[in-house]
């Protein structure tokens, strides 16, 4: 279990995250919710240890990971897997490059192994005989797929996505939501999201947290998230649905 307790963070003298408390657990969909601005990304950061909470700290299985000393951050860091908003490939590395690169720096593994293991991940992600392609020679769902094929190349304890299903059309974006969900239940991660997308909430949001301006406003379900008397979740959600709609 992943532990938020009364974490707060300002930037120059702005709250963002005002004493925000949740859990995020083994196994399940943690998704973050929330109004672009409203702090979920920060929250994510100061999670995986990119910024430091003022206040407040973040416990990974009885560890606080926010007191740790760096070398033991560095161990703790080992065990996540992040995969970023657009995945983040490296353009000038093939896929198996991309996949192999968490493998090459924290790993003595022979390249025999190491090639092995990055075929393992792919076939995971269900991506066959793309090795050699680079990322502009692939489509953007598979963009995403190689980018958690990454994250999850050093066997993770907890992975965390932002924004997975950004600039996905809504197919393909069904497809990874289904693709974590699956590799969350299989490996027992626990598994941390951040999104905006509702398709994604009604999906697989085994636990929901609403981030609303820097506070935690609501907590439940996909089940519970449509039943809600919490009139600006009612708001965020209906917002989210007309503009997706839109979209189309």
């Amino acid at each position: 279990m992943i532990e938020v307790k009364n974490v707060s963070k300002s930037f120059d003298g702005q709250g963002v995250l005002k004493n925000i408390s949740t859990t995020f657990e083994k196994g399940k969909n943690n998704l973050i919710i929330g109004q672009s601005g409203s702090g979920k990304t920060v929250l994510m950061k100061c999670c995986i240890g990119l910024l430091e909470a003022d206040e407040g700290e973040v416990v990974f299985d009885g560890m606080n990971f926010s007191g740790m000393k760096e070398n033991d951050k560095k161990k703790t860091r080992k065990e996540m897997g992040v995969l970023f908003q657009g995945g983040a490939l490296f353009d000038s590395y093939t896929v198996e490059e991309n996949v192999m690169f968490p493998l090459n720096m924290f790993t003595n593994m022979s390249w025999e192994e190491k090639h092995e293991r990055v075929n393992e991940v792919l076939k995971h992600v269900n991506i066959i005989n793309a090795n050699e392609k680079y990322p502009s020679e692939i489509s953007g769902g598979m963009v995403k797929r190689v980018a958690i094929a990454r994250a999850i190349a050093l066997s993770p304890k907890y992975l965390f996505c932002d924004e997975p299903n950004s600039g996905l059309d809504p197919k393909t974006a069904e497809m990874i939501d289904e693709l974590i969900s699956e590799l969350t239940e299989k490996f027992q991660m626990i598994t941390v999201v951040n999104t905006h997308d509702m398709n994604s909430v009604l999906n697989i949001g085994d636990k929901i947290a609403f981030i609303h301006k820097g506070k935690l406003w609501w907590e439940g379900d996909k089940h519970q998230i449509l039943n809600t008397k919490n009139e600006e979740l009612n708001e965020f959600v209906f917002a989210t649905e007309l503009t997706r709609r839109a979209k189309k």
